[in-house]
């Protein structure tokens, strides 16, 4: 049981209701964002200064193209998959003129590549998962020393198929990470 992560102490930021109910996260703090990463960082940014957490959980759905995983999981490497500037010879994911660019926390956990459309088929870069918020909102907690946490419920296969299948199973992650919620002190 972690109990660093309270109800007190503790942030819970999250695109869309969608994906997480307030009787879900029952007594804990919870901001919906809306989709892609400048929302979630003008919403996150602003909650900071009503709530000042010492922790963020980022919560919400993830593509995979592993079809080994399934269900939450805990995301702890986040990379800007939508950051191409391979024409001024930058790898990909690579910003130009700054010092942050892949986030690695420490601890084990699956990585996730955030960038502002939504997986249909193969990435060049790869990762774990595939989603639309964390690595803007992994960014803004290191440089604000705000302890991050993501955790990503499959929601699709990151393919053809992946918007009928979001569709289907975008609440179906609630659950599973309101459970976990339970299981912390707070």
């Amino acid at each position: 049981m972690r109990t660093d992560l309270t109800k007190k102490n503790t942030l819970i930021a999250v695109a869309m209701k969608e994906e997480l109910s307030l009787e879900q996260a029952d007594g804990w703090n919870v901001i919906y964002t809306g989709i892609g990463k400048v929302n979630a960082l003008i919403s996150v940014n602003q909650a900071l200064t009503e709530f000042k957490p010492d922790n963020l959980i980022n919560f919400g759905t993830a593509g995979s193209s592993r079809s080994d995983l399934k269900g939450l999981h805990e995301v702890t490497t986040f990379k800007q998959r939508d950051m191409d500037l391979r024409s001024l010879g930058l790898p990909l994911g690579v910003t130009l003129n700054d010092h942050i660019n892949d986030i690695y926390l420490d601890r084990p956990g699956l990585s996730c590549g955030t960038g502002d459309n939504f997986v249909t088929a193969n990435q060049e870069l790869n990762t774990d998962l595939y989603d639309m918020e964390a690595y803007a909102l992994a960014k803004l907690c290191l440089i604000e020393k705000i302890k991050f946490f993501c955790f990503k419920y499959i929601s699709d296969e990151a393919n053809e198929n992946a918007s009928s299948d979001w569709n289907e199973n975008v609440s179906k992650g609630g659950e599973a990470f309101q459970n976990y919620l339970e299981t912390l002190s707070g």
